[in-house]
């Protein structure tokens, strides 16, 4: 299901068929999972949601796992107790919905359209659901988290490798001095809407730079927010709208669009790199990639650049550090191939009549903000959490009857 996730933040609802006809669909079974069946109809609605939700690969294949799981899924929660109300149900078909910037109403015309019925869509977030409670009754108690795992994760750079980001929208509303309660009643009207309320309101009222993109942000590490925004947004479903926050004169609002957990660390978890950029005349010509052989061959550090650039003008020679998002896009993504010390000459400056000789100095992270414990917490947590419920569907596979047919 994580992957449906990610794939419906764009998703495009594309028509690649008729509207669904029941009558022509065939009930019997396909697969049993235990006592329990899997209809040809069923199957066939999954395989029609993939493809509009544009999953890669083999649709069938993932069309009949994803319901072998769902069935496994549903027989753990009823052993448990479990079952979603009706009110949840509603609520988390509503979440997915809004990640693609529409109303469940909007969201189940437009799967009617590609001939998968409301109810295929039902039993797949009421499955989901249920999962997850089910991951946070059994295995919840037993994700402790000790002060000594946190040092030791913060001393290696973050959590074991793995980082927590958020996608969401943004609305930042400047509180009115002369009348503050007219401020805080637009904030509580756009907490009531939805994810296309949300974008409208942000275009209309928000003073953020994302206000044009309907509040929309890129992916950020959640150990980048300030522990009260993360407390904020790490509270939500994705789909849901954050409680007002006042921050530094301003009311904040958020929308959470989705969650994840990533294995690698983005170049936006660092609070700043540090790089040189030595500027030698020819482009790519041979003598200038001689020269810059010759460079290469010289330092070791950054610092050995001062002396290959004494007596020169002082412009030959760009040290700096600086925050990722203030970094050339094009330097930037050359430095992300770099390890402390390495040298990139892919780049040319002035219409390619300049090479550049980029080094990367360092690295570093602000322990103090962009990884705090909380996050790194939250981090080990989550990796732990995914990891027992990986585990265990593996083993209710293992044990359980799976025929096809």
């Amino acid at each position: 299901m994580h992957i449906l996730i990610r794939l419906c933040l764009t998703l495009t609802l594309i028509v690649v068929g008729p509207a669904l006809s029941v009558q022509a669909q065939s009930f019997s079974p396909a697969i049993k999972v235990n006592e329990q069946v899997v209809t040809e109809f069923e199957l066939e609605q999954r395989e029609r949601m993939l493809r509009l939700f544009r999953t890669p690969g083999d649709i069938p294949e993932q069309a009949a796992e994803q319901m072998i799981d769902d069935r496994l899924r549903m027989q753990a929660a009823r052993q448990l107790g479990i079952s979603p109300s009706e009110e949840e149900i509603l609520e988390g078909m509503t979440e997915f919905a809004g990640r693609a910037n529409l109303s469940a109403e909007q969201f189940l015309q437009a799967l009617q359209q590609g001939g998968v019925a409301p109810e295929s869509f039902r039993d797949f977030v009421r499955a989901g659901l249920a999962w997850r409670t089910v991951v946070q009754a059994r295995f919840g108690p037993k994700v402790q988290v000790s002060e000594q795992e946190i040092d030791r994760a913060i001393a290696s750079g973050g959590a074991s490798g793995a980082s927590v980001q958020v996608l969401m929208s943004e609305i930042f509303l400047p509180i009115n001095a002369e009348n503050p309660d007219e401020t805080r009643a637009l904030a509580n009207r756009i907490r009531r809407t939805n994810a296309t309320g949300f974008a409208q309101a942000a275009r209309e009222y928000s003073s953020a730079p994302s206000a044009g993109q309907g509040g929309r942000v890129n992916w950020v590490p959640a150990s980048n927010l300030s522990p009260q925004l993360r407390g904020a947004i790490l509270g939500l479903r994705p789909g849901q709208i954050s409680a007002p926050v006042e921050v530094n004169g301003q009311i904040a609002l958020f929308l959470l669009r989705a969650i994840e957990q990533s294995d690698s660390r983005a170049p936006s978890n660092y609070s700043a790199i540090e790089y040189a950029a030595y500027y030698i005349p020819g482009g790519r010509s041979s003598q200038a990639l001689a020269q810059a052989e010759k460079v290469r061959n010289r330092v070791d550090t950054c610092d050995d650049l001062y002396g290959v650039a004494k007596g020169q003008p002082e412009e030959v020679l760009e040290r700096g550090t600086k925050a990722p998002g203030e970094i050339p896009s094009d330097i930037a993504a050359e430095l992300e191939k770099l390890d402390a010390g390495e040298v990139s000459t892919a780049l040319t400056r002035s219409n390619g009549q300049t090479l550049v000789f980029l080094m990367l100095c360092g690295r570093s992270f602000d322990l103090s903000g962009a990884v705090s414990r909380e996050g790194v917490a939250l981090d080990i947590q989550n990796r732990r959490l995914t990891s027992f419920a990986q585990g265990y569907l593996q083993q209710l596979r293992s044990e359980a009857r799976i025929t096809r047919y």
